[in-house]
């Protein structure tokens, strides 16, 4: 059994992502501030989340919305300045709270000094800060890699007659990690942040950041359909998950642990097997890498239950999990499971063992809007229409009150507001205590509360049908969770001899403080948290 003490911050707390464009506009344009996010930290203290993750506010051209850093030691003026980065850290720290920032390393802006003096000559010094190749002998690319975002991977630069490669847009040049200058100088940029006391970093597609040196083709993905991304024509055999950048993950690891509990969480989009391997040897790489499986897996009871059991199985030893919900690359989960399910989707996400992130706006059940043809800002959308890949559904305005434009700004918002704002918003549902927001808060003070449920033992329980079911246990407290993730009523027959519990929460509330025992019926689309005595 694990000693409650010994659990980091990291390890014991519920992240919550903040996408800085979209939560919280103080001066009028737009466009969400760092003095917006202020305004809003006794909100997020009262929700009962101790950790705040903000998306980039680098200086950028914003060509990605900040994933194009053109430099990574400023503060974009569209979102404050250093004063006000400074002042909100403070006041994070004040309220016992931690902040992460987003980092970018795996490419930077086409207007990076770094860049502009990498493009110059063949023979610059910051010429192999970048990944460039001569053409083909008839003047084609190096290879067949691809863009995420469409097209070739490779953009071809008149004045030096190379290309240079880019994973994402081709204002996105990708940095070579193979250089150590540039590893030097990344590490020194992370440093910067660390010395001003951010408590971590959610390192942006940390899979991506090696490339194969001998620059061979991408084999053809047998499984791939029209109705795909053309980027999964290929198999990423030699651009993402290359053996060396478990390296540069423990050169970074190396530089996090200089300073005092601080955390390294990984995007990495991968399959559990492979994903692990980000902890590194003797748990020397990333604290957390990022496991998608509840964003990417259809919601079905078995299928959930086996990716549950598959990831418990493959963690090395003494590797924390951790679960995500949403985030600002995936439709919202409202509208992924359908608002019946949304209440189930986070007990499920706040009672798996493992460090729960949730996405702003989730906690008042906010779904995908709908974007106008003319309203589309996300770059991978305008190269790539009509395959589903728009991520400005996601993305929208925070909902915070009736009022216009749900009280998030007094100008005219970046990206269109759900319609149905004046009904779905923090000061109506703050009102209403069945709602979704009340429902959250009291599940996280239950999970805040008991160690059980948020550093405890998971233990599988066996279940049929559309149900879900297991037990968090630590010291002598055990909690069962059960969820019915169908439409349709089921039977629930734990395996658990001469049981009783008593219902904590529910999304049935009528069922609270009831006592269960034996065989009892789940109702459709219900969920409940007992305390077993």
């Amino acid at each position: 059994m694990s000693n409650l003490d010994t659990h980091l911050w990291w390890q014991k707390d519920i992240v919550y992502q903040i996408y800085p464009r979209s939560y919280k506009d103080n001066d009028g344009d737009g466009i969400g501030d760092l003095p917006g996010i202020m305004e809003k930290l006794d909100y997020i203290k009262e929700l009962g989340v101790k950790v705040i993750w903000i998306s980039p506010i680098y200086p950028s051209p914003m060509a990605d919305f900040g994933y194009d850093v053109s430099d990574y030691t400023e503060i974009h003026p569209m979102f404050g300045t250093m004063e006000d980065f400074v002042r909100l850290l403070e006041e994070i720290h004040q309220r016992d709270m931690k902040l992460i920032l987003d980092f970018v390393p795996n490419h930077s802006s086409s207007e990076h000094p770094w860049f502009l003096e990498s493009r110059k000559s063949k023979d610059n010094p910051k010429r192999d800060w970048y990944i460039w190749k001569d053409p083909k002998p008839d003047g084609s690319e190096p290879n067949n890699w691809l863009s995420v975002f469409g097209g070739s991977g490779w953009e071809f630069d008149e004045k030096t007659g190379q290309y240079y490669y880019h994973a994402f847009l081709k204002e996105q040049p990708d940095l070579n990690w193979r250089n150590p200058e540039v590893q030097e100088a990344m590490l020194n940029n992370m440093r910067f942040w660390l010395d001003k006391g951010v408590d971590g970093f959610r390192v942006d597609v940390m899979w991506h950041m090696i490339k194969d040196d001998q620059f061979r083709d991408n084999p053809p993905n047998p499984d791939y359909t029209e109705n795909m991304s053309p980027y999964d024509k290929h198999l990423q055999a030699y651009t993402t998950d290359q053996p060396e950048v478990h390296e540069i993950v423990n050169k970074m690891r190396k530089v996090m642990d200089d300073y005092d509990e601080r955390v390294m969480i990984g995007e990495i989009y991968l399959p559990v097997e492979r994903l692990v391997k980000y902890y590194g040897e003797n748990n020397e790489g990333t604290h957390l890498p990022f496991n998608f499986q509840l964003v990417l897996l259809p919601w079905k009871a078995r299928e959930i239950e086996a990716a549950i059991n598959k990831y418990e199985g493959v963690l090395p030893a003494n590797g924390w999990p951790n679960w995500v919900l949403g985030n600002h690359d995936n439709a919202r989960v409202a509208s992924r499971v359908g608002r019946e399910q949304a209440k189930n989707a986070v007990m499920l996400l706040l009672t798996l063992r493992g460090t729960p992130t949730m996405y702003y706006g989730d906690e008042i059940g906010m779904e995908n809007v709908f974007i106008p043809h003319d309203k589309v800002q996300d770059p991978q959308e305008k190269n790539i229409p009509g395959k589903g890949l728009n991520r400005d559904p996601e993305r929208t305005p925070m909902q915070w009150n009736d009022l216009e434009n749900a009280g998030f700004t007094n100008g005219e918002p970046w990206l269109p507001l759900m319609d149905n704002f004046k009904e779905v918003n923090v000061k109506n549902q703050e009102e209403n205590p069945k709602s979704m927001l009340n429902f959250q808060k009291r599940l996280i003070r239950l999970r805040n509360s008991e160690p059980a449920l948020h550093v405890g033992e998971y233990v599988p329980v066996s279940s049929a049908g559309n149900l879900l079911s297991y037990i968090r246990k630590y010291s002598d407290k055990e909690f069962l969770v059960v969820l019915n993730l169908g439409n349709s009523e089921e039977t629930m027959d734990p395996d658990i001899s001469g049981y009783r519990a008593l219902v904590k929460i529910s999304n049935y509330p009528e069922i609270e403080n009831r006592e269960i025992s034996g065989k009892f019926s789940i109702k459709p689309n219900q969920g409940l948290i007992a305390e077993l005595k």
